[in-house]
């Protein structure tokens, strides 16, 4: 129970106060702080993000469970009889940061949603040559998809992308504009990138 009850003094600390109406914008909402991940193999998931990607470990902790009650369930909608076995966050470059969860759990689904799925989702990072990520990540055996390709028509002209593959499936993206795209010109708001991160 100490474990349920430091994890939900964190949550606290990060989720901050959330009303139950709903506003133009959260009060003091600043940013992306994070992108929270399920793995199914933490070391596999930490070496792949710090060995291939280039992130960089920040922390772990963790186990967190709740044997007795309904904890877990109330604070993150999961089986009663979760585990959270390791949380561990690392922070990419000048983007946001990925927190990695490993869970175990008596209803767990192994699932790895393609694209087009609802719940699908993906990451992306920015690089500055992506020819060079590109043969970067057939160099270390990284499955990638077609490309890069380079969009040459409508407002996102100006971007070359590539999609690859964590080795459990996980869908993620190498991207570069180093000119801007074609939007920006008349945009009244202009997307933050990485590249630029002080915008």
């Amino acid at each position: 129970m100490k474990n349920a009850i430091r994890y939900a003094t964190l949550a606290a600390t990060v989720l901050g106060s959330i009303g139950t109406a709903y506003a133009s914008s959260i009060p003091g909402m600043r940013g992306h702080d994070h992108t929270g991940v399920t793995v199914p193999d933490m070391k596999q998931a930490v070496e792949f993000f710090t060995e291939v990607v280039g992130c960089k470990k920040a922390m772990s902790f963790g186990p967190f469970a709740d044997d007795k009650g309904t904890f877990m369930q109330d604070l993150l909608g999961v089986d009663p009889k979760a585990v959270i076995e390791e949380i561990t966050l690392v922070r990419c470059g000048h983007g946001s940061n990925i927190e990695l969860f490993k869970y175990t759990a008596p209803d767990q689904k192994d699932l790895t949603p393609r694209n087009s799925d609802i719940g699908g989702f993906h990451i992306a990072f920015y690089v500055d040559d992506i020819a060079a990520a590109k043969a970067y990540l057939d160099g270390k055996g990284v499955k990638t998809r077609m490309g890069p390709l380079p969009v040459t028509e409508g407002p996102a002209a100006g971007q070359t992308i590539l999609y690859f593959q964590a080795p459990w499936g996980l869908q993620l993206e190498a991207i570069s504009y180093p000119n801007g795209m074609a939007y920006e010109k008349d945009a009244e708001t202009v997307l933050w990138s990485p590249k630029n991160p002080e915008k």
